[in-house]
């Protein structure tokens, strides 16, 4: 019997796991690839006086993506319907998210950019995990 329940803990974990960071990573290119491009365009990537690396927007969008999927496997875990809970909650906090850009030291263009990135990543990343999780 501990067998089985082992199997049901981990074995819905996996397939969220590796859509998780499978997601993390095509979001860390198309950020990367909207900040590049925006660079192209001539929008300055100077935030608060210092210069955002294009690389930069990977790694963070790594870095939030992940933190993304341990709240999936929480709630994949804790909720009675965690697929709602965490699309509700990725919502919200992409929506908080785009507050500190609103409030940047940049130009205007710089904190549109900012924000197009947020939302890049959010719409790669949520469904990707949500469509892994229990309705």
């Amino acid at each position: 019997m501990s067998v089985s329940t082992t199997n049901t803990t981990t074995g819905p974990a996996k397939p969220l796991i590796l859509g998780g960071l499978t997601a993390a990573v095509v979001a860390a290119a198309a950020t990367a690839t909207v900040a590049a491009a925006g660079e192209f365009a001539g929008i300055s990537l100077v935030v608060g006086g210092a210069p955002i690396p294009v690389s930069g927007f990977a790694v963070l969008t790594v870095i939030f993506s992940v933190v993304g999927l341990v709240l999936a496997l929480v709630l994949a875990r804790s909720a009675r319907r965690p697929r709602t809970a965490f699309v509700r909650t990725t919502i919200m906090l992409t929506a908080l998210s785009l507050v500190p850009d609103v409030l940047a030291g940049a130009s205007a263009a710089t904190k549109v950019l900012l924000m197009v990135t947020h939302v890049v990543a959010a719409a790669i990343v949520i469904p990707a995990i949500a469509r892994r999780l229990t309705a």
